[in-house]
């Protein structure tokens, strides 16, 4: 692999494929920047687990798609989609693409959550659901304005 060819990696296919263990929940899908299917795959367990299997052998090709798609720069999709998935409730993954504000209401919401006024867990959970759908876009957007187009 030359160095070309690293620029433009911006996706990894080792955590699609282990995303595609959950992938009956749509996840890899929704990493690959595939938000339409990912959705259906949430909904029918991975289009009534066919379509789970068959995503096994079609990882590299949605890894290429979205290494054409989205834009390589200073903020990692990994990294982001890492923190999404394991802090996205504390909004830390906000925090990371520099969007200070709202990862504080994120961040605030799910400790007054955890301190039993549930009912604010409801806040994060939508922006959650929001960035789930939109992350690749958000930070294809970062890395667009950081490369200067």
């Amino acid at each position: 692999m030359n160095s070309s060819d690293v620029k433009t990696d911006t996706h990894s296919k080792l955590i699609g494929y282990l995303l595609w263990i959950f992938g009956f929940m749509g996840a890899h899908r929704f990493y690959f920047g595939k938000t339409k299917t990912g959705v259906l795959w949430f909904f029918t367990l991975g289009f009534f687990f066919v379509g789970w299997i068959v995503d096994l052998f079609l990882i590299p090709a949605m890894d290429r798609q979205a290494d054409k798609r989205f834009v390589h720069g200073p903020n990692d999709y990994t990294v982001a989609w890492a923190l999404l998935t394991f802090l996205g409730a504390f909004g830390v993954h906000r925090f990371y693409l520099g969007k200070i504000g709202t990862g504080l209401i994120y961040l605030v919401c799910t400790v007054l959550a955890l301190l039993g006024l549930v009912f604010m867990a409801v806040v994060p959970w939508i922006g959650v659901l929001y960035d789930l759908l939109t992350l690749n876009k958000q930070v294809d957007e970062l890395n667009r304005g950081a490369v200067g187009g």
